[in-house]
C-alpha cells in the first residue's frame, strides 16, 4: 500500500506471509520516524558549532511476546568526539521532547470510517 502525505509518497509492504516482499512495512517506517525525530531534533538547539560528522542514532524495540506489541523504545545518541561535554545532558533532554514520542505518550484518538459507494457511509 502507497501513502502521499504532503505530496510525498511513502511505499509500505506486508510480510512473506501476507503475500507481501516484507520491505517497507509500516511498523518499521513507524519506528524509523521515531529514530529519525530523535537523530533530528537536538542538533538545532545545540547551535551550529557543535559537530555533527560521525553523530548518529542507534534505536531497538523490545516486543512483549503478547500481544507482540512494542514494550520499550531505547534510544542511543552516538556523539562524536570532541562533543563539548557542558551540552550533551541539553541534547538528551532535546531528544526527550521529541514530537513522535510525545505523540506515542500523549496519543491521540483514532477514528476509523468506512465509505461504500452509493451505499451509506458507517461510522464504528
Amino acid at each position: 500500500m502507497d501513502a502521499v502525505y504532503k505530496g510525498f509518497l511513502i511505499k509500505t509492504d506486508q510480510p512473506v506471509h501476507q503475500g507481501g516482499g516484507d520491505g517497507a512495512r509500516s511498523v518499521r517506517l513507524f519506528l524509523a520516524s521515531i529514530a529519525t525525530c530523535a537523530g533530528s531534533t537536538p542538533w538545532p538547539s545545540a547551535g551550529k558549532s557543535i559537530p555533527t560528522e560521525n553523530a548518529g542514532v542507534v534505536m531497538r524495540a523490545e516486543k512483549d511476546p503478547k500481544p507482540r506489541l512494542i514494550s520499550k523504545i531505547r534510544i542511543e545518541l552516538r556523539l562524536p568526539a570532541g562533543f563539548p561535554e557542558n551540552i550533551w545532558r541539553a541534547v538528551i533532554k532535546a531528544v526527550d521532547y521529541c514530537h513522535g514520542q510525545g505523540h506515542i505518550l500523549k496519543a491521540p484518538a483514532f477514528e476509523i470510517t468506512a465509505e461504500i459507494p452509493q451505499i451509506a457511509s458507517i461510522v464504528l
